[in-house]
């Protein structure tokens, strides 16, 4: 462990997203909903669902493969592997040390986060303080969601809004001040039933009345959640602006989880932040939960949003909303 005082930074971005594309034509034949009644109420066009065996730690080892590969990085130098996700492939062990095994990260510890849709920006914070602790000098974040096996596709208020995806992005050392500055982290266990999957766990294990109810089903309030992640989403925000000296217009993007185009397009306004400035790709991929907020950072690492492209001095502020109930956000000052 290092007496020197460091900061953090994102070093590598990668991200992957399965083939298949599931249009909202193909909803419309499943269950009673329009194209038109899904684009105005989420933003959502189409998503994308993981092949038939294909689980979250397969998606979780295919960005962090290509994170590897893209910026040729030995993955014996990874000293912690860190998955958030709220699908993983068994309650444990711990998918991300699935992955460690997979890419060969020999030398690395693994642990999974569980906070919903905000288990990246709950994972980045881990992953920042151990670096600017000196306690580790590499860590990759993943984040990786099949959300697709535990969608009720009977279900309108659920079905049309989740996809699947994976990304990754390495935190490495650089100079105090510089690269991630500081998180805001929130919960709110009173609403818990607001999100949840009721059956699986010890509160109710899994029997043939579980299954045939089909508790074993991400369930949500959308209505209850909305006006509650438009605030939590942009108090976050806001509480780090001032604590680090910023003002609203300072921000040079705003990547927001992809929850719902009405409640992104609420945040950016409650932020007074013009929509250029708002990251979204909600209508290409949905809502794939702890991993919008990585897959954003990749696209427009890579120059992939049209008229966002992460460059050097950019103020980047990400905010979440998840079950939980958990809220939070980051701020960084990319290099």
């Amino acid at each position: 462990m290092s007496d020197r005082v460091l900061g953090a930074k994102i070093s590598a971005t990668a991200s992957y997203l399965p083939p298949r594309i599931m249009p909202n034509s193909e909803l419309e034949k499943m269950v009673e909903t329009t194209d038109d009644w899904i684009v105005d109420r989420t933003g959502i066009k189409e998503r994308r669902i993981a092949a038939p065996g294909e689980c979250t730690s397969d998606l979780g080892y295919k960005a962090a493969k290509k994170l590897l590969d893209d910026y040729r990085i030995d993955p014996k130098s990874i000293d912690l592997i860190i998955c958030a996700t709220f699908s993983p492939d068994f309650l444990f062990p711990a998918t991300a040390c699935l992955i460690q095994h997979r890419i060969g990260a020999v030398n690395a510890g693994a642990y999974d986060v569980e906070a919903a849709c905000t288990g990246y920006v709950s994972a980045l914070s881990i992953a920042a303080g151990m670096v600017k602790s000196g306690e580790m000098k590499r860590v990759l974040v993943v984040a990786s969601e099949t959300n697709s096996r535990i969608m009720d596709w009977t279900d309108r208020n659920t079905c049309v809004i989740f996809g699947d995806g994976a990304a990754a992005t390495l935190v490495e050392p650089t100079e105090p001040g510089k690269g991630i500055l500081g998180f805001f982290l929130r919960s709110d266990g009173g609403g818990a039933e607001l999100l949840e999957m009721p059956a699986g766990g010890t509160r109710m294990p899994a029997s043939q009345e579980t299954v045939m109810t089909r508790q074993h089903y991400l369930r949500m309030k959308g209505k209850e959640i909305f006006k509650m992640a438009v605030a939590g989403m942009s108090d976050g925000v806001t509480n780090l602006l001032q604590r680090f000296n910023y003002r609203r217009e300072d921000i040079s993007v705003l990547v927001p989880h992809q929850a719902n185009k009405r409640i992104m397009d609420a945040v950016g306004k409650r932020l007074h932040l013009s929509p250029q400035k708002v990251c979204s790709n909600i209508e290409r991929y949905g809502n794939t939960s702890a991993a919008t907020i990585p897959i954003c950072l990749d696209e427009m690492n890579r120059g992939r949003v049209e008229g966002l492209m992460l460059k050097s001095g950019d103020l980047v502020a990400l905010t979440a909303f998840g079950g939980g109930l958990t809220w939070g956000a980051g701020l960084i000052l990319w290099e």
